[in-house]
């Protein structure tokens, strides 16, 4: 999976370099791109100069992270070689109707280390409405430049977990003998400053 997905990547932005009428590139990435680090729960904010860590991933065996996050880096790396311009959309899960069912791999993928990105105050979820109007505004906007956080509900309470997974139902649910406790709530860490610009206008 993440060789096809870091050549795929490369095979996009070298077709789009290669044709003269190309004016941006928008590539859509991964907020698991940017969250998984050793020591992200140290950090107090997490913004679009973060990467995942590659050792990290394999480690934990995040094969979709790391999928996401080389072919990030492969992307940017030809683009810059190749002098394009390009703008990577950092989506958080994408949720909306069907979405989960119609993308059940990509889903679970997104979800796997779920608890430590809720505890970390990294988890995040983005509509697929509001994420295509993103990629539209990056693209007609003439300023953007660089990485963009897209997300528009972070998890961070016990309550907002819950609906998530309520969301995410049949794909995954709570456990049968589940007791709502409602105490703990983490830290938010990530950080929309470039994605609050674009959706105003003011990027």
């Amino acid at each position: 999976m993440i060789d096809l997905e870091v050549r795929g990547a490369i095979n996009v932005v070298e077709a789009c370099a290669q044709t003269d009428t190309i004016e941006k590139i928008i590539f859509s990435s991964s907020l698991t791109a940017a969250i998984w680090r050793e020591n992200i729960c140290s950090q107090e904010d997490v913004d679009e100069r973060s990467w995942s860590d590659q050792e990290f991933c394999r480690k934990l065996k995040l094969w979709y992270a790391l999928a996401k996050t080389l072919s990030e880096h492969a992307a940017w790396a030809l683009a810059m070689d190749r002098k394009l311009n390009m703008v990577s959309i950092n989506a958080g899960l994408v949720l909306g109707p069907g979405v989960s069912q119609q993308n059940r791999l990509s889903t679970m993928s997104y979800l796997k280390g779920v608890a430590q990105m809720y505890e970390n105050g990294v988890l995040a979820s983005v509509d697929v409405n509001f994420l295509v109007d993103v990629h539209i505004r990056a693209f007609q906007d003439r300023s953007t430049c660089g990485r963009y956080f897209c997300f528009n509900q972070t998890v961070h309470t016990e309550e907002e977990a819950v609906k998530l997974t309520q969301s995410l139902s049949p794909l995954i649910s709570l456990p049968q003998r589940y007791e709502y406790q409602g105490s703990e709530v983490y830290a938010e860490r990530l950080r929309t400053k470039k994605l609050n610009k674009l959706v105003e206008g003011t990027a």
